[in-house]
């Protein structure tokens, strides 16, 4: 299979690898120094479960590479309009698009550009990083959940379920793919946004009482938006959030990793969107407005540094 990785940051460029190891035809597109490390060392895999070395083809060019029979969407939320139009090159007539974003509307904006019948959903549990250019650091889980927009599950779903399963990637199909978005939002809205505002790892939140009942009233909005939008989450979901995150220690969000390495902050497909729901709706998110206010304010101060460095 000819599988293209957009955004070879660490979802991408771990998951590519994995497929290229499987023995798939792999380009990456990538850019700056993380592509130019990959062209001259290869792509440097550093996991809890084996370190290896892939030489594959990077490019910053998605035409270099040519249509592709599976995409790896892996971009930014805040590059993605650019992004999904660079695809063109990469579409052939049976591509399909595996989107692996933050947030949950990131597959709806694609198939609007690229049609539904050609996007799949998906939802990563990885903790991961660029340790530097050309090297991730892979370090706990790494599952992948897909599924179609429409909820069925045709043949195509499961050929991709049968790449991934056969390159080691623990992965599963979900006909309520939406419905797995909002959960994972219901962890990320508080915590991402929490860790980051704070440079603080996820267990200095579950230590403070304070913090903790915040971000359960962040989790709460997120349901009240999910339930705007028609999805019904368990009442419950709040507590099991909690639950999970107490094996969590020490780690450190991937909001947190792009303001420690000077990056834009991924705040409106985390908080912003929660804000948008409720608005739409008449009601109001209070703690994802002020998480989603401090965020922004940090993120612009973040690139002015950067760009001024």
């Amino acid at each position: 299979m000819r599988i293209a990785v957009m955004g070879a940051g660490a979802v991408g460029a771990y998951f590519g690898a994995k497929l290229a190891a499987a023995g798939h035809e792999v380009g990456f597109v990538a850019r700056g120094k993380h592509l130019e490390a990959m062209q001259r060392d290869g792509l440097i895999i550093k996991s809890i479960n084996g370190d290896h070395r892939i030489r594959s083809f990077f490019t910053a060019d998605p035409a270099a590479f040519g249509a592709a029979d599976l995409i790896l969407f892996c971009v930014k939320t805040y590059d993605m309009e650019v992004a999904a139009k660079q695809l063109a090159p990469l579409i052939g007539k049976d591509t399909a698009i595996l989107t692996l974003q933050n947030g949950v509307d990131g597959p709806q904006r694609l198939a609007e550009l690229w049609g539904s019948h050609r996007t799949w959903a998906g939802v990563v549990f990885i903790a991961a990083r660029v340790e530097r250019p050309g090297v991730i650091e892979h370090t706990a889980a790494g599952k992948i959940v897909f599924g179609e927009l429409d909820g069925t599950v045709g043949q195509t779903t499961r050929r991709l379920h049968e790449a991934l399963s056969q390159a080691n990637i623990p992965c599963e199909i979900s006909p309520e793919i939406t419905s797995v978005m909002w959960q994972k939002l219901v962890w990320n809205a508080p915590f991402c946004a929490l860790c980051c505002l704070l440079q603080a790892p996820v267990q200095a939140i579950l230590d403070s009482a304070s913090l903790t009942a915040l971000a359960v009233r962040c989790m709460e909005e997120v349901s009240e938006a999910a339930a705007c939008a028609g999805i019904r989450l368990d009442p419950s979901i709040a507590a099991q959030t909690l639950r999970f995150s107490q094996g969590l220690g020490g780690f450190k969000p991937s909001m947190l990793q792009d303001l420690e390495n000077g990056k834009p902050l991924e705040y409106q497909a985390l908080n912003g969107i929660v804000r948008d729901v409720l608005d739409r709706h008449g009601r109001r998110a209070p703690v994802n407005e002020t998480l989603y206010t401090l965020l922004k304010f940090l993120g612009e101060r973040n690139r002015q540094h950067a760009s001024s460095s």
